[in-house]
This record gives C-alpha cells, sequence and structure tokens, in this order.
C-alpha cells in the first residue's frame, strides 16, 4: 500500500503523520522544532520526525509515495525552497532548499511545498470542519496568525500571497509587529508578539505566573499548554493579553468577512485548538459588533481536526498535480 507523509512545520513544534490514500493517520510524530542549527537543523528535524511517524505505521521510506510540508514563509513548490521562515528559527531569512534537504536523506522521495495554514485550511474544508462550504477562511492562531482562503471549494492564494490575515492592520500606528509594521492582528494575537509584550510588562514590575508555569514545564517559550494554564490558574495578565487577542482576532475576522462573506470561518491552530470551543464562542461573539450585515453572520467554530490537521492537509498535496 502506497503511504503519503505529512509535515506540518511551526515555531514550536514539528508534527508529522503518515497517511493511506483515504488520508486514514496511521501513524505521528510530534518534535520540538530545532532552533539551533538554522533550517538545516530544522530539516534534519523534519526527516527524524517522518523516519518516527513511518516505524509507528510499520512503513519504511521506500514505501512512501511523496511527502507534502506545510510550511510558514514562501514556500516555492517548484524551486523547492522556502524563505524567510522567521517563525520557525530566526536565521531563516534567505531561502532554503527544503525539499532536497527532506527527500535526500529518504531516499529521495518526491517533496512537495505549500504554506502551513493552506493546506490546513484545505484539509478543514475536504475532512473536517469545513466540509460542504463553497467559502471558507481558515484563521489558525498560533506563533503567528495565518490563514488560508476557499472560494468556490479551491483554494484561493490570489497572486501569491493572498490569506496573510495576520498582518491586517486593525489599529493605525497600533502594537508594534514582529513584521515590523505597525497594528496588525499578529501584533496582538501572535503567541510570538505575545511573550514579547509579556516579557516587556513583566521586565516592568507587573505580576504574572506565565514565566514560572513554562520554567516547570521546561519550556523555552510561553507555548499554547503554558498560556492555558496560566489562564486556568486566572493569572491576570494572561487574561488580559488573550483578552486582548480575543478583540483583534474578532475584529480581523469581521473585516475579511465583511469583504468576502465567507460562509464559514474555521478556527484552528496551537493556541486556537488548545483554548477550544469557548474562546471560539467568545470570539464568535464579540466579532458581530464589526459585521455590517450582522443579522447573517457566518457559522465561526472550531477545526475538527485539531493537531493533525496541518500535517494531514500537508499529506494531501502528494495527490495534486505538480505546478507547471
Amino acid at each position: 500500500m502506497p503511504l503519503r507523509a505529512g509535515v506540518d512545520l511551526g515555531g514550536t513544534k514539528i508534527q508529522s503523520v503518515v497517511t493511506d490514500d483515504q488520508h486514514t493517520v496511521l501513524g505521528q510524530a510530534r518534535h520540538p522544532t530545532p532552533k539551533d542549527d538554522g533550517p538545516q537543523g530544522v530539516a534534519d528535524g523534519i526527516v527524524a520526525a517522518i523516519r518516527e511517524a513511518l516505524e509507528g505505521a510499520g512503513g519504511a521510506p521506500s514505501l512512501l509515495e511523496g511527502i507534502g510540508i506545510g510550511s510558514p514563509g514562501v514556500a516555492d513548490d517548484e524551486a523547492g525552497t522556502v524563505t524567510q521562515a522567521r517563525n520557525v528559527t530566526p536565521d531563516w531569512t534567505g531561502s532554503f532548499p527544503l525539499a532536497n534537504a527532506v527527500g535526500e536523506p529518504l531516499g529521495g522521495v518526491r517533496v512537495r511545498l505549500g504554506n502551513d495554514v493552506d493546506v490546513a485550511t484545505l484539509a478543514e474544508a475536504r475532512l473536517g470542519a469545513g466540509r460542504g462550504h463553497a467559502s471558507l477562511l481558515g484563521v489558525f492562531w498560533g506563533t503567528g496568525v495565518g490563514s488560508g482562503i476557499i472560494l468556490n471549494h479551491e483554494p484561493w492564494s490570489g497572486r501569491g500571497a493572498a490569506g496573510e490575515f495576520g498582518h491586517m492592520v486593525v489599529k493605525l500606528n497600533g502594537a508594534r509587529c514582529t513584521c515590523g509594521r505597525n497594528g496588525c492582528v499578529e501584533a496582538y494575537a501572535g503567541r510570538k508578539a505575545m511573550e514579547l509584550h509579556a516579557r516587556e510588562l513583566h521586565d516592568k514590575g507587573h505580576h504574572t505566573d506565565l514565566f514560572k508555569i513554562m520554567e516547570k514545564r521546561e519550556r523555552d517559550t510561553l507555548s499554547s499548554g503554558v498560556w492555558a494554564r496560566a489562564l486556568e490558574q486566572k493569572d491576570a495578565m494572561a487574561q488580559e493579553l488573550i483578552e486582548r487577542a480575543i478583540d483583534a482576532l474578532a475584529a480581523g475576522i469581521a473585516s475579511a468577512v465583511n469583504l468576502m462573506d465567507f460562509e464559514a470561518v474555521v478556527i484552528g491552530g496551537g493556541l486556537g485548538s488548545r483554548l477550544g470551543e469557548p474562546y471560539v464562542a467568545r470570539i464568535r461573539e464579540q466579532m458581530l459588533p464589526h459585521l455590517f450585515v450582522d443579522d447573517h453572520p457566518p457559522q465561526v467554530v472550531l477545526a475538527e481536526l485539531g493537531d493533525l490537521g496541518g500535517a494531514i492537509g500537508a499529506a494531501m498535496q502528494v495527490d495534486s498535480p505538480t505546478r507547471a
């Protein structure tokens, strides 16, 4: 039976799956994203995660029909490169031949590259919470904030850069974003930007247990689990920054809906999936005052495929025709 591997590459984790031709997950692995050896270290981490998922599936690299990778940054499937993936590792500023760096150690297997949120949105549209909707906005709330767009049941990438939801401006001259601009959704809701803001407040003497929880859980960053634990403990700073993030997400989603009139919005990503339906409900409620047509809002739902959605969507690329 031919197998497909899929990898969801993120700022804190590498999630891999091995699936069959019906998209059933046969094996999986989750590794921390390496930070010390640049893009090559990340590629080595991807290979290790695929090998572990293959072991779980009882397969070998020789059985792989292909590998799909969903990555932040600019993924060029034709060239086999990923550029400007600084949310993965800070020194990933140029182009790196990720397809070859992953495919060659696994016997020269074909590797397809796509944007991480685009492939996750496609998986939700075909297999998850977006089934049956002709138009869909997928919002993935994690290290950054990204989105994918489905129009007439097909992915829409515009001229190549559509779906940069995290860089919609929700406040003129607002908070500094990790992209270097001001007032973006991601400046308020991206986990990386939230951590920078939390550290700034903490250094100024504001109390929080976020960093104590991080150390206790042996994390290097404020992961989604750290935020969830702090909210459970009613940490005031965590509550304030999450509320700030929800405000930005709600305003941005409402603006996107006002422009495109999407049938549905699916919310996933590390933070979105970890915090779950109660926080999706709050986003749903807080976007209503910003909607122009507020008596017929879109469905706003939690992603069904959870942490595996991005990797499953990445594996689905293996079946897609190669771009000319």
